[in-house]
């Protein structure tokens, strides 16, 4: 396979996993959070993933939303499913799942904490693509776990090699690390990062790259337009998207992907709660936001923004 097997592109969530107050799967919460990012228009939609928070789930509930991710989303846009554990017995099981519920790819990290070498990391992906016959994304995390793909010589390309990749998600902190996977893999497989913004912008049209997985997909009103219009090959429409996105974006998130006013999981759910999205809560260890400064400056941002104001106004993105 490679990236002409699929037509994955442009603006994806990673998508909160909502819990209830009490620490429950909020299965309802789950349902309209995907029922509104199919109103955005998004044009994929990762589950499991780090935002996700599948590190403090069971497999029994990362298999249900799994089933229901799929259940309210299939036909209408791309579901990728995050298989990332700590071995590739536990992802390669979590794959088969994906396989069997009708996903449309999964995605894994390296084992976190492990920190394998260049021929671990490649054994790794080798067992775990080739375990269905599901288009596979590796998932670059430097951040998570502790491991940068893209700071191994070649190891970008042996991965691209592997019979099921067909895509790289490279969220290295490293933006000309980023370019390096850009210039070294985009003819051969789809790659996601740092591309919303005009450097981004300016890379998408001249070297390559295809698109942001972005965590939890707050700027959707700016991000599916910027896409749409790259796709168009309209620059000054995408430049004037990229700038109303870049002024939400780096008010909540440092360029190493932490978050301005707490973890960043913990902030993402806390916007969404001011705009009256199903986030729901996060599950310990992460803790909700409870500092009234905190969420104050988080609103502030969305309002100065104009995300909340575009969102009142029905803010959905045409294609």
């Amino acid at each position: 396979m490679d990236r002409d097997d699929v037509s994955w592109r442009g603006y994806w969530p990673a998508a909160p996993t909502p819990f209830t107050a009490a620490g429950a799967l909020d299965e309802q919460a789950w349902r309209a959070l995907l029922q509104l990012y199919a109103a955005q228009r998004v044009h994929g939609v990762l589950v499991n993933g780090s935002t996700g928070e599948w590190f403090s789930q069971t497999p029994a509930e990362r298999r249900r939303v799994t089933e229901i991710a799929v259940a309210e989303l299939s036909g209408r846009a791309p579901v990728v499913i995050g298989v990332t554990a700590y071995t590739a017995a536990e992802a390669i099981d979590l794959a088969r799942h994906a396989a069997e519920t009708g996903a449309d790819g999964v995605l894994a990290t390296p084992p976190p904490y492990v920190h394998p070498g260049p021929d671990e990391i490649l054994a790794f992906y080798r067992a775990v693509s080739s375990a269905t016959d599901l288009p596979f994304m590796v998932y670059n995390w430097p951040r998570g776990v502790s491991v940068d793909i893209s700071a191994h010589p070649g190891l970008m390309r042996r991965l691209a090699d592997l019979d099921r990749v067909v895509a790289i998600k490279d969220s290295t902190g490293d933006w000309l690390r980023m370019l390096a996977t850009v210039e070294a893999v985009s003819e051969q497989v789809r790659v996601f990062g740092s591309f919303l913004h005009r450097r981004g912008l300016a890379v998408l049209m001249e070297l390559g790259g295809d698109g942001n997985i972005d965590g939890g997909g707050l700027g959707a009103p700016f991000a599916v337009p910027y896409y749409e219009a790259v796709a168009a090959g309209n620059a000054k429409a995408a430049r004037g998207w990229a700038d109303r996105y870049a002024g939400l974006s780096a008010r909540l998130i440092n360029p190493d992907y932490s978050g301005v006013h707490g973890t960043p999981i913990a902030q993402l759910k806390a916007a969404m709660a001011i705009l009256g999205q199903p986030g729901g809560q996060v599950r310990p260890p992460l803790l909700p936001i409870a500092d009234p400064a905190a969420i104050d400056a988080i609103g502030a941002v969305l309002r100065e923004s104009g995300l909340a104001e575009t969102l009142a106004q029905g803010g959905v993105a045409a294609r």
